[in-house]
């Protein structure tokens, strides 16, 4: 559901920019500090914006390969322990709901 509503605010944010460029078309000047063109703020306007999303993509890139090698490595991390200690673990409670420690006979106190 997450990812439904970023690619809806992601649609909205783009027509938002397209139809501010549309409104700004007169041409600008631009100083790149070697030279100076003139060019339609439309243009200036939609570059600019590729170039953020080219920047936040990046960023977006390399924080996920960032995170998959950190995966990696605790995988790896946890596997030698594994193997070095002998630990077997237990398997884990599937249910939905949450296990009342008084109704479930298995971990109530058998010493009674």
């Amino acid at each position: 559901m997450k990812m439904q509503w970023s690619l809806i605010a992601g649609l909205v944010f783009a027509l938002l920019t397209a139809l501010f460029a549309v409104i700004n078309v007169n041409p600008v000047e631009v100083n790149f500090f070697f030279n100076v063109i003139s060019l339609p703020l439309i243009l200036l306007i939609i570059g600019c914006t590729l170039i953020g999303g080219i920047i936040v993509g990046s960023y977006g890139i390399y924080r996920q390969y960032k995170l998959q090698r950190e995966i990696k490595r605790l995988a790896s991390e946890l596997n030698h322990v594994i193997q070095a200690t002998g630990y077997s673990p237990s398997p884990v409670n599937t249910s939905d709901t949450p296990v009342d420690p008084k109704e479930d006979a298995s971990i109530v106190n058998s010493t009674k």
